[in-house]
């Protein structure tokens, strides 16, 4: 695809010309459409998120890696309406971006969504420890809305919730209940990024989350699973948010081999179940393929291909199925460190990996002195050498990543 900058990015987008969408009541067309369009033009996708009252393009954008104000401000020029942060993205850096942008637009024409780690949580097990309290969660959610510029957010997320036990903690029921009786939040949600069967499941049966934001791709093994789950999820009437999508964006670590994107979305957003996908952009280029999806979604032979021979490739998701960790005699967090390896090596966002091995609370150096590991990979990654490269970044000063 040729570069693109702001101006031909926006001249080029054929989402401008179908608008976006409404939130029940509230959101305003959006986009840079003309009231003279084509009638022969294709519209934009869109979908219900489950019982909220909202309804959304297909694609949004997952602000998670974007540091141009100019993207963001296209992306919305362009007809995207939602935009997915998180409370630690660029160490607080992305909401303040987001909210100077936020400030200058109705409020009512945006869906924002930020995520917030639950409090106290062990690494290894997935749950929050006993005496987790609500109070921590709320005064992150505080600072965060003080970043975005924002009275509330659309769709609150307890972050990176991996077992039942940690979706159904009281003190985070509470938190979230409590947030939104405040109207901080107009609907809450959980992230989930392994296990998302059974954290799904207990979304549903908790009868407060609104909102799934989940793993789901290509190259998981279970995706059949996930996929069950979604239309169990659907059904019960939450909305659903698919992350992850692109699997990590490349099969080798030398990012030779990129993945198909734009059939890897497809694949995802074909599940009729998927409300909308939360992409990564990082430049025009990526901005105007995936917001093309919104307005087709139907895979050439070229794409399927690309898939099939994706799924041999060994990659660099990893999917959390943590059959690694009986050989792991130290009992270490390995889906996590994995995902920090891709992280490092799939989007080039080592600040962020480092980020996430610090919280991981690791020694220096995992798999020093341990003759005894019989971990292996399903997918085929050898566990011991990405530990011992990506915990390297533990040992770098962070305003080097900056």
């Amino acid at each position: 695809m040729n570069r693109f900058d702001r101006r031909q990015f926006l001249k080029s987008s054929i989402l401008g010309t179908s608008g976006a969408l409404l939130t029940a009541g509230s959101l305003t067309q959006a986009g840079c459409a003309s009231a003279q369009a084509s009638t022969t033009e294709k519209k934009t996708i869109t979908r219900k998120l489950g019982k909220t009252g909202i309804e959304l393009p297909i694609v949004s954008f997952g602000v998670m890696r974007a540091d141009n104000p100019a993207l963001v401000r296209a992306a919305i020029d362009g007809g995207v309406v939602h935009f997915d942060t998180a409370h630690g993205y660029q160490r607080g850096k992305n909401e303040e971006m987001l909210g100077e942008i936020f400030k200058d637009r109705p409020r009512d024409s945006l869906v924002v969504a930020t995520k917030v780690p639950p409090v106290e949580t062990d690494n290894k097990t997935g749950l929050l420890k006993a005496g987790s309290t609500s109070k921590a969660f709320l005064e992150k959610l505080d600072i965060s809305l003080r970043r975005l510029k924002l009275d509330y957010v659309d769709i609150l997320y307890v972050h990176g919730i991996t077992a039942r036990d940690a979706a159904l903690y009281p003190a985070m029921l509470e938190a979230i209940q409590s947030a939104k009786k405040a109207g901080k939040a107009r609907h809450v949600g959980l992230s989930v990024h392994k296990n998302e069967p059974e954290v799904i499941q207990a979304a549903i049966d908790s009868g407060v989350y609104e909102v799934v934001l989940t793993s789901v791709n290509f190259k998981q093994g279970h995706y059949s699973q996930v996929r069950a789950a979604i239309a169990n999820a659907a059904e019960a009437g939450l909305g659903i948010v698919a992350m992850k999508t692109m699997a990590g964006g490349f099969h080798d670590k030398e990012r030779t081999k990129p993945i198909n994107c734009k059939a890897a979305l497809k694949f995802v957003l074909n599940d009729p179940n998927v409300t909308t996908a939360i992409p990564g952009n990082t430049n025009f280029d990526h901005l105007a393929m995936n917001i093309s999806v919104n307005q087709d979604l139907a895979m050439t032979d070229g794409e399927r291909s690309d898939l099939a021979l994706g799924k041999s490739e060994s990659g660099l998701y990893c999917q959390g199925c943590e059959n690694c960790a009986p050989g792991c005699p130290k009992g270490l967090p390995i889906p996590e460190i994995m995902r920090a390896y891709m992280y490092t090596y799939g989007y080039r966002q080592p600040e962020l990996a480092q980020t996430l091995l610090a919280e991981l609370g690791l020694p220096e150096e995992p798999c020093s002195n341990c003759s005894q590991c019989t971990a292996q990979c399903v997918k085929g990654f050898d566990i011991a050498e990405r530990i011992s490269d990506v915990c390297r970044l533990a040992r770098v000063p962070s305003e080097f990543l900056s």
